[in-house]
């Protein structure tokens, strides 16, 4: 591009954003956050809802808290909870404490705010110990607030919350009564603006066939239910499909109900847009449409029967249309229920030139879909690909798109703040209104891991830097239901003007998730907090730990060139956009996996905790957090003896590679039997609750199927080829470690046997060839899981830490 061309561009652009907004930035904002206010349910409803919240969690006290909506001017025209001592004429049963709030999610918050901070109470996913509430005093003894009470304001309007694929990796086979969880949680947490992606298939059917699509070109276009995330995004499509009509009504309903809670309880949802991404069929049906073939992304061998999806360019009429249809069409099926609607056309597809002027006026056409479906619209963009394809996104690149709306129509997630932040190097995102997010969690891999320090200095650091544009704070985890620990420091980040000390932090949580303040546990948390939840190395933590991401290599001498890129294990993020590909920077031809503290001083923490199980039984919060820690450190050691069986395979040493690989299946079987004595921990959990949404036989053996998929080969694979993504969605459940990761590391270690004993070379295809087999067979099976933990956890891990560091 030429200076004068630049020049021109650049003046023009000014000319027409300053043209387009008539308002400041705060007043922008301000008005936007009016207009959503105005969208809310009524005081009574918010308080209603509020109260029954706290029916679910405390029916006990349902009578002890007086709740009342207030207008933002009482908090100083900011969001907020006031927490007071009700002073009562008489004595006797009655409110004892009185919490307002400007919408029943401060409400709420206010409440969780006063049963951590003076009942000592804890609230968590049921998944990760569920809640500690005996530590509340009964009705008529709870802690008086004293003084003139609390007001705690939000520094930042927003609290954001979901990723574009956790409604895969997570939320899939839910039903309502584990959404009305999910959404109470999501209240006492804070969150305010959560993604609302579910039953979106409905609507797009609806419009497609207007559009004269069938329902054969619609079972092409969308995936199974476990991958509906990446069709949505265009990276694939009928993969795990097709979906029944069953499927598209339930996901619908229960659409309907999710939405109707979060207005209920003051939450504004953020409703998906169209991105650009059409059935096949589409082409056909406009043939003088510009739709584009992509490529593949991440198939074996380019087959054209799951990649290579197709994008309407958003310069073309038709783009509007069809995202004006969608966004009146969810208009008519849920009401005027938000202004906030989620695209990531660029996430994935760079466009075809880098041209500032031209990448303005396609932000512009995708912006004008929306707001000819709703005239109040505001773009929701996540910031990955700003940081995932750098080589493209300049700044007069990103200055294009993010100007090529007007001011305060545009907002951006910074996905990864906690690791890697956008915002520093990017002028505060030149201006744009934007996010503070915590990424944490990949593929929802269950492993401790977290930066503590990050999440309790970074949004403060970001919110009073020199000219901030940062308007909230935001969880983009892709899986839920780990790491406890993180998410409620987070949450609190929604509500904290100022940095709090984590160490002190940990010593109040540790007290409150437990119950009690037990020295050794205290000492343990001190060990976690400067290991585990310390990570600085800069890594993403996907984890790789090989029971289960078993690498794909020939261990040979001079082999190294074998490994594949999915099996190089520690992993840097690359140009990938969603698809968060990551890989290794090579330093041997060893597999590593990520590992970022002293294990040595991880397994003291162990025995601390173990030391101090008596204090704790019939603790659920304790018994997970006991097997998290214990599966943690054996699946560490796990990795070393892989590394020392490899090293003994090498040296043509059966003896020792018998050894080492017995040992390492033993852990495997080991830790089977430690995740088998906690609920929270169960395969058959995952797959019964998939079959429980089938109406029919056909439904339930494609909805097992689908859930057995995901998190283990994910997508295709060929006789010789295992998935490109194999593994990336890896659990630490019992069942998945005796009955799949258990019979590939054996049949592994089989042939590494055979090649030695015969001195032959390692047959890799042979070995690739027998465990896919397997495991296309076991995705297609339907043995039933335990859904009931058995053993005692405390006992277990006892014995196992005896076993192995006694």
């Amino acid at each position: 591009m030429s200076t004068l061309k630049t020049l021109i561009f650049t003046t023009t652009l000014l000319i027409l954003t300053l043209s387009s907004v008539a308002l400041s930035r705060p007043e922008a904002i301000d008005s936007l956050l009016n207009r959503l206010d105005s969208k809310r349910a009524s005081s009574s409803d918010q308080e209603s809802a509020a109260k029954a919240v706290l029916k679910r969690l405390l029916p006990s006290h349902v009578h002890s808290f007086l709740f009342k909506i207030v207008s933002k001017d009482v908090c100083g025209g900011h969001s907020c909870f006031l927490i007071n001592d009700y002073y009562k004429e008489s004595s006797g049963n009655g409110p004892e404490i009185s919490i307002k709030g400007t919408t029943a999610v401060e409400i709420a918050s206010g409440l969780h705010w006063y049963l951590k901070y003076w009942c000592g109470a804890h609230v968590s996913w049921d998944k990760t110990g569920g809640v500690q509430i005996a530590s509340i005093p009964k009705p008529g003894s709870l802690p008086r607030v004293k003084d003139k009470g609390v007001m705690i304001q939000r520094p930042v309007p927003w609290n954001y919350y979901q990723n574009v694929v956790t409604s895969s990796y997570s939320y899939v086979w839910w039903n309502w009564e584990r959404w009305e969880k999910e959404l109470d949680w999501m209240a006492l947490q804070g969150i305010n603006l959560p993604l609302a992606f579910t039953g979106q298939e409905a609507i797009w059917q609806k419009v497609f066939m207007n559009l004269n699509s069938t329902t054969e070109d619609l079972n092409d276009f969308f995936g199974g239910p476990a991958f509906l995330a990446w069709a949505r995004m265009g990276n694939l499509h009928g993969w795990g499909g097709p979906l029944s009509q069953n499927w598209l009504d339930q996901q619908l309903c229960l659409q309907k109900q999710i939405l109707s809670r979060m207005l209920e309880l003051g939450m504004t949802p953020v409703l998906p847009s169209f991105s650009g991404n059409v059935p096949a069929a589409l082409k056909k049906i406009f043939p003088s449409a510009n739709i584009t073939r992509l490529g593949d992304w991440n198939t074996v061998d380019k087959n054209p029967r799951w990649c290579c999806t197709y994008l309407l360019n958003p310069s073309d009429p038709l783009f509007v249309e069809i995202g004006e249809a969608f966004i009146r069409q969810q208009v008519k099926e849920y009401g005027d229920v938000t202004d906030i609607y989620n695209c990531d056309t660029f996430n994935e597809n760079s466009p075809p030139t880098s041209d500032p002027a031209y990448i303005s006026s396609l932000g512009a056409a995708v912006y004008k879909a929306m707001s000819r479906g709703d005239k109040d619209a505001v773009w929701l963009m996540q910031g990955w690909l700003f940081y995932s394809d750098t080589a493209f996104w300049k700044p007069p690149q990103m200055q294009a798109l993010l100007h090529s709306v007007p001011f305060g129509k545009m907002i951006v997630l910074d996905l990864f703040a906690e690791a890697k932040p956008i915002w520093k190097n990017s002028s505060q995102f030149y201006g744009t209104p934007y996010v503070w997010c915590l990424l944490h969690n990949f593929g929802g891999n269950i492993e401790m891991y977290g930066i503590l320090d990050a999440i309790s200095s970074g949004p403060v650091d970001a919110r009073l830097s020199e000219n901030s544009t940062m308007v909230g704070v935001g969880m983009c985890m892709e899986g839920i239901e780990h790491n406890p620990v993180v998410y409620e420091l987070m949450s609190e980040m929604a509500f904290r003007s100022g940095k709090p000390q984590v160490l002190e932090w940990l010593k109040t949580y540790s007290h409150r998730r437990y119950g009690k303040a037990v020295r050794q546990v205290v000492a343990a948390w001190d060990i976690l907090y400067r290991t585990v939840y310390n990570c600085t190395d800069g890594i993403a933590d996907h984890n790789t730990d090989f029971i289960v991401k078993f690498p794909d290599w020939d261990p040979s001498l001079n082999s190294g060139s074998n490994i594949s890129q999915q099996d190089n294990m520690r992993i840097h993020l690359t140009s990938s956009g969603t698809r968060r590909f990551l890989f290794q920077e090579k330093s041997s031809d060893f597999p590593e996996a990520h590992l970022w503290y002293s294990t040595k001083e991880v397994i003291q923490a162990l025995w601390l905790f173990l030391d101090a199980g008596n204090d704790f039984v019939g603790s659920l919060t304790y018994r997970y957090d006991l097997v998290d820690l214990t599966r943690q450190v054996l699946s560490k050691l796990a990795n070393q003896v892989y590394r020392d069986a490899m090293i003994a395979f090498r040296r043509k040493d059966a003896r020792a590679l018998n050894l080492h690989g017995q040992k390492f299946l033993q852990i495997i079987k080991d830790i089977d039997v430690l995740l088998a004595s906690d609920d929270n921990f169960l395969l058959g959990t995952w797959l019964e609750s998939a079959k429980k949404l089938a109406v029919d036989p056909n439904d339930m053996k494609l909805y097992e199927w689908n859930a057995r998929t995901q998190v283990t080969m994910w997508y295709d694979t060929t006789k010789t080829n295992q998935s490109q993504l194999h593994d990336y969605a890896n659990k630490f459940w019992s069942g998945l470690l005796e009955d799949y990761y258990l019979p590939r590391a054996s049949t592994y270690f089989g042939h590494l046997m055979k090649s030695l004993e015969e001195n032959k070379n390692f047959k890799l295809t042979e070995w690739r060839k027998e465990w896919i087999a397997f495991s296309n067979k076991w995705q297609a099976d339907t043995k039933i899981y335990p859904v009931k933990a058995k053993g005692d956890a405390l006992a277990i891990a006892k014995a196992l830490y005896r076993k192995y560091f006694g």
